[in-house]
């Protein structure tokens, strides 16, 4: 099968942990090049063969994929704003919909396209390949987001979800914030190495794929995405009730 994006170009804002998993995941498919300031992030690129541009050539690409934290969007989306071009697409990568969604409509130019993304995976729990793997589009602004879908089903193998920002950030409350907050919680615990059932072991591995997340990644999951906290005391008072019918 030929790739569904030949000719389409991607430039990576941010080379950190995740931007390199995406740098090696869409160089064998897509030219792709770099924007970091980092010291590390030079020599990094170097060895994937990669190029590392300034912010200005940001119009010379057609797909833009940011792959900073949630913090330092906004700041980000201002920088590259007056280097974008109509027809461009830009794509983010943060783990929660709604505040990035609308500082991208917000911040980025009319006629710049935008598609919000959330690849439910990472560095940590897919290091090696991507394929089988779910990613999260909430299409925002523009047409070209139908290309990107058919490349991460048809080449990168990925199952597509498609939704809104809002009924993402509703589900990942669940799904991915109390998943952070219960391996948080369980870090003061000290379970005994062989006193252990299997049930408790699965759980351990569960916790063990994000609990080494950057803390960024961690107040991203649990503190931006708003509907976090009911869900939280939710489950308090759930495990309240059940020890008192202990």
């Amino acid at each position: 099968m030929s790739d569904p994006l030949p000719p389409l170009s991607v430039l990576i804002f941010g080379f950190g942990a995740f931007g390199q998993m995406a740098a090696r995941v869409l160089a064998p498919h897509l030219p792709v090049a770099i924007c970091d300031p980092g010291p590390s992030a030079l020599q990094m690129a170097q060895g994937l063969g990669l190029p590392v541009v300034p912010p200005e050539a940001a119009r010379q690409y057609d797909i833009v994929l940011l792959a900073v934290p949630v913090p330092a969007l906004a700041a980000c989306l201002a920088g590259i704003a007056p280097h974008l071009a109509a027809g461009q697409l830009v794509v983010d990568v943060c783990s929660v919909k709604e505040g990035p969604a609308a500082l991208m409509r917000r911040l980025l130019p009319e006629g710049v396209e935008i598609l919000a993304t959330h690849p439910m995976f990472g560095p940590q729990s897919m290091p090696a390949a991507v394929r089988g793997g779910r990613i999260v589009i909430c299409p925002l602004r523009g047409r070209r987001w139908r290309q990107v879908a058919g490349f991460l089903r048809g080449v990168l193998g990925l199952r597509v979800i498609l939704t809104t920002p809002e009924h993402h950030d509703r589900h990942a409350a669940l799904t991915q914030g109390l998943t952070h907050l219960l391996a948080r919680a369980l870090e003061d615990f000290q379970p005994h190495p062989r006193i252990r059932t299997r049930s408790f072991d699965l759980l351990c591995e569960a916790l063990d794929m994000v609990r080494g997340d950057a803390p960024e990644v961690y107040e991203a999951v649990t503190a931006a995405n708003p509907h976090v906290a009911p869900l939280r005391d939710k489950l308090a008072q759930l495990l309240a009730a059940a020890a008192a019918r202990a």
